[in-house]
């Protein structure tokens, strides 16, 4: 056989043929689509033929026919389940149909199987909506990096970038490592790893991750982590295990209808033998069918999961987002968590000369330290004029440096420094330095020549975000917001007192944040723990939820933590608190649904007002409802 395009179509003799493949690609991608059709289709025609008198043994087949291909898969499922002694309710659905066909009741068979499966391909096609997320992630995946060699740029698949290997990645390219930037400068758009729709500015020394999109620049980034250790794969395979994993309600429902499927073929024997009536039993049997129930928990587990990776938050299973929705307590690490964790120059105060004086004067010594306080001072002085050099730079520990500028001796420090150095400090500049310490900055006072120029305040100061933090977890309904921070008093009370906290502890070592974790714990209060990094990783595996703040860079973070707010924003926290609590209210709704349904249709089997049809059609009608239900979580978004 000849294709048109003068190609040989083989298939049909043992071969294959691009045909044949398009419509295995086909059947594998639309199983469940297909086979409800056919079988929707086939009861059509049969019922049209019966309606119509034109062919009752025609009708009858068609509708035997459309049994069979809706129930074969169901059939299927139940004998594999069968073999290992469980006796779900597929063979539940197989024992009904089987019946209805041997007592005659063909269009009940067809009707029973077809609702089944129609609601199959449902509940399939909201769990492939909800792991959209995962797909566009893994479409989002690199698969080539420019690597210099020398001179040369040479393309190898990206998994094989070996660490220290410098990478170019130009405008519109997907950036296949994480590394740092080396080299150029360029917008990134890092929503693959953090959710963040606003691109983000990378420059020499910042970090860049596998997955995000160079959208305009020049980079070459030295790689630090390539392949199966990237962020993004990580992010990959986390989002996996999560979604695989299944809350504890979830079990618990299994286990229900493990037991209740035998229970209900019994009930129905016994109803035979007391009735005598088939069509009795056999109703009871279908109707007592607990598909609404047994889809009520993980259709609301996924769908809340994959609202959440849209988000930016990834949450390590459904077990994890149901402990979320019960958080009472919540506790926040300090500095990098509710803080900047970069200090920054947020004052200044000039005794004599001009801010931009002082502010050059102190860069040019501080530039040749590597405290970290300094670089805040070399940053705030750029753009303000040229730096000056600085000659005979000497460290002072606990003290402060000191250098020659411009033939002038320059103090940079603190108060021991400038007592050690001879240099007054008079009344005038204590008070004003007491009165910023007291907000929680630290002050560092700027000498020169014996004379003091003036005092630059430096603080880690709150993220934006934490600013409204407390009032929007207390909204989502949790009680109590703790700051736990190594720091030191004064700083914390200021911190804690800005950000409306409502009770703080400072001055901690990572064991005794455990120990105030276990005991909130055991005062019965459901506590979560939100860190950023290693020193946080004990308390927060000591707390019912660990959530982890910008993961996008800290291992133990991702490892530890229940729940990773991977955009490193805070305002994804009282979202994720709030998702966590509508998605268990939409489980108790989708199971009081579900209960009430087949309690319902069971009283009016019994009573002989429901019949096998109408029962069926509102038992499949309630499945519809719970999976609708659940898809509403999709479009959760904070109030």
């Amino acid at each position: 056989m000849q294709s048109n395009a003068g190609r040989t179509c083989n298939h049909g003799v043992g071969g294959s043929c691009k045909h044949l493949a398009m419509l295995k690609s086909l059947w594998r991608s639309r199983e469940k689509l297909i086979i409800t059709s056919v079988a929707g289709l086939l009861i059509v025609i049969g019922w049209l033929l019966g309606r119509l008198g034109l062919n009752s043994v025609l009708s009858n087949s068609l509708m035997i026919v459309a049994a069979v291909v809706a129930g074969y898969r169901i059939a299927m499922s139940a004998f594999h389940a069968l073999r290992f002694r469980i006796l779900g309710i597929n063979a539940l659905v197989t024992l009904a149909a089987a019946g209805a066909i041997i007592v005659g009741e063909y269009w009940e068979a067809a009707v029973v199987t077809f609702l089944f499966s129609l609601g199959s391909y449902l509940e399939a096609r909201t769990l492939d909506k909800t792991r959209d997320a995962l797909r566009k992630l893994m479409e989002m995946a690199p698969q080539v990096a420019h690597v210099r060699k020398g001179e040369e740029e040479v393309d190898v698949p990206a998994e094989e970038v070996r660490r220290g290997d410098l990478v170019i990645v130009r405008p519109g390219e997907k950036i296949p490592v994480d590394g740092k930037v080396v080299k150029g400068r360029a917008t990134v758009n890092q929503a693959a790893i953090t959710g963040e729709s606003m691109p983000a500015e990378k420059a020499v020394g910042d970090s860049v991750f596998s997955g995000t999109i160079n959208e305009a620049g020049y980079l070459e980034i030295e790689t630090e982590k390539s392949g199966e250790d990237t962020t993004f794969a990580r992010l990959i395979e986390l989002v996996e295990e999560a979604q695989q994993e299944k809350a504890r309600s979830q079990q618990a429902l299994e286990n229900f209808a493990r037991y209740y499927t035998p229970g209900i073929i019994v009930v129905s024997v016994l109803t035979y033998l007391v009735t005598k009536n088939p069509i009795t039993a056999l109703t009871l049997l279908v109707i007592a069918c607990p598909g609404a129930l047994v889809i009520a928990t993980p259709v609301s587990i996924v769908a809340g999961i994959g609202n959440a990776a849209r988000q930016g938050v990834l949450i390590k299973g459904g077990e994890h987002l149901e402990k979320v929705g019960q958080i009472q307590v919540v506790v926040l690490d300090k500095t990098g968590t509710l803080t900047r964790g970069r200090p920054q120059v947020t004052g200044l105060w000039v005794k004599r000369g001009t801010e931009t004086e002082m502010l050059l004067k102190t860069a040019a010594v501080e530039k040749l330290s590597e405290h970290p306080l300094a670089k805040s001072v070399v940053e705030r002085a750029a753009g303000k004029g040229r730096i000056p050099e600085a000659a005979d730079f000497q460290v002072l520990p606990g003290y402060g440096v000191m250098a020659m500028v411009a033939g002038k001796k320059v103090c940079v420090g603190n108060r021991k420094l400038m007592q050690e150095q001879g240099i007054v400090i008079d009344s005038e500049v204590e008070e004003r330095m007491a009165s910023e310490e007291n907000t929680g900055c630290t002050a560092i006072i700027v000498a020169e020549n014996r004379e003091i120029l003036g005092v630059i305040f430096i603080a880690d100061v709150p993220r934006e975000d934490a600013l409204n933090l407390v009032s929007r977890l207390k909204r989502t309904g949790v009680e109590k917001v703790v700051m736990l921070t190594g720091d030191n008093e004064r700083t914390a009370s200021a911190i804690a007192h800005r950000l409306g906290i409502d009770e703080f502890r400072a001055e901690m070592l990572p064991e005794e944040k455990v120990a105030v974790i276990k005991s909130l714990r055991e005062k019965g209060r459901i506590v979560a723990m939100v860190g950023d990094g290693i020193n946080d990783a004990p308390a927060m595996a000591t707390a019912d939820v660990g959530i982890a703040m910008g993961a996008a860079g800290t291992d133990v973070a991702m490892e530890t933590a229940d729940l990773v707010l991977m955009s490193d924003r805070l305002v994804k926290l009282p979202y994720a608190i709030g998702l966590s609590r509508r998605t268990l209210r939409n489980i108790k709704q989708n199971v009081t649904l579900a209960v009430l349904v087949v309690l319902v249709l069971l009283v009016g089997v019994i009573g002989e007002a429901v019949v096998l049809a109408s029962g069926m059609l509102v038992h499949e009608a309630s499945v519809l409802l719970v999976i609708l239900n659940a898809m509403r979580l999709l479009k959760y978004r904070e109030i």
